[in-house]
């Protein structure tokens, strides 16, 4: 249902799909299926769309069928990282980067290639660092992938020193010569692919959605968790890289207990019952349209935000609620301990608000009447719910 008037329910924990609903990392999603697309000689808007909301050894398996079942989770792994790449490319390498060369941007994002300076000792693997599979990625990461950049460069003075100065100020009076400049010398210097320079054109920074952090911090440990299509590598990153800190409980696409992804309601299930929360008491928070069918498929109660979809494309999922985003969600505790249950207020959007609000202020003056505070049809709409009461989804 769509919430143009206020409701409010109760629940015990909370559920949260991780992309698209906590953050938005879907430009360097794209981007990285996009690259796959090309990789493979598809179409990179189809394999898009084919692939939002769902595993990525999931859509690894559809699209790329050679890769073997040993093979997978490294391939899972350089895709996830594939995808923080593109993230932090813009601000690290890019002209967003300002006077963060990549000589000072830390160990934020994937490696560069080699330089020619580089040792020839070291050019043998160095070179094959973004060459080939992304299988082949893996076995040149450690102690960590996120780490090459300045490891690398700390091989070369004449990069430390020459580099440095032509790097920390790349924006010049002109728009057009400062794009000119950071390419021509990140490939100088260090060789560069075409993908990983576009990277760097573009700003596909993560990003923390509207009414998240409020609404996260208005939840008491304990009654909140993650279960995401992503793996651990990409999930983390994502979260961190936004100031959220994964929750105790946070299911993630490689976690070995998970007998299928969604739409399967498997991830909610487990994430409830690592809780200790039956799923038919908890509300999941979704934006896709496979997520919002794996929580109404959980028994959960489900909060469809459309952040990443229209809501043409997600209002037929099943989903008990929708709205614009989280700044139309509140959740307050109330009771304590076993007792503590969770109240849901969903308002409705600002405007329609506004329109109601400057429509009593029209309406004729008339004598105070009794006024009783409007509740949901939902099962979840009454007292706090207690251990024996089953909640039925609508």
């Amino acid at each position: 249902m769509s919430s143009n008037t206020e409701h409010t329910f109760y629940a015990d924990a909370v559920l949260f799909d991780m992309d698209g609903t906590l953050t938005d990392s879907i430009a360097a999603v794209e981007a990285a299926w996009g690259k796959v697309a090309t990789d493979i000689g598809q179409d990179p808007a189809y394999v898009i769309a084919a692939t939002h909301g769902k595993r990525a050894v999931d859509n690894l398996a559809q699209f790329k069928p050679h890769i073997k079942e040993h093979e997978m989770d490294r391939e899972v792994q350089a895709f996830e990282e594939s995808i923080l790449y593109f993230a932090d490319a813009y601000n690290k390498h890019g002209p967003g980067s300002l006077q963060n060369s990549p000589v000072n941007s830390g160990a934020t994002t994937p490696a560069l290639s080699p330089s020619s300076s580089t040792p020839a000792s070291r050019n043998s693997s160095r070179a094959s660092s973004f060459v080939g599979t992304l299988a082949q990625l893996a076995p040149f990461r450690r102690p960590s992938f996120l780490h090459r950049v300045s490891s690398l460069l700390s091989m070369s003075p004449s990069i430390r020193e020459a580099d440095g100065e032509a790097l920390e100020n790349p924006i010049s009076e002109e728009s057009e010569d400062v794009s000119e400049d950071w390419r021509a010398t990140l490939q100088k210097k260090h060789q560069l692919e075409a993908w990983q320079l576009e990277a760097a054109a573009v700003d596909r920074s993560v990003r923390i959605l509207p009414g998240v952090k409020r609404v996260m911090d208005s939840i008491p440990k304990g009654r909140y968790a993650v279960a995401t299509s992503g793996a651990k590598t990409y999930a983390y990153g994502c979260m961190t890289r936004v100031g959220i800190t994964p929750p105790e409980v946070t299911i993630t696409a490689d976690d070995k207990r998970l007998k299928a992804g969604k739409p399967a309601p498997d991830p909610f299930l487990l994430a409830a019952k690592e809780l200790g929360f039956d799923a038919k008491r908890c509300v999941v928070f979704e934006d896709s349209p496979s997520g919002i069918r794996a929580g109404v498929a959980s028994g959960a109660t489900v909060i469809a935000v459309c952040t990443s979809h229209e809501r043409s494309k997600i209002e037929n999922c099943g989903a008990h609620y929708i709205v614009d985003n989280m700044e139309q969600i509140e959740i307050t505790p109330e009771g304590e301990g076993e007792n503590l249950r969770l109240r849901f207020t969903i308002k409705p959007k600002p405007a329609v608000a506004q329109a109601q609000a400057q429509e009593q202020e029209d309406k004729p003056v008339a004598l105070p009447q009794p006024q009783t505070k409007q509740q949901s049809s939902h099962p979840l709409a009454a007292p706090p719910i207690t251990a024996t009461q089953p909640i039925m989804a609508q």
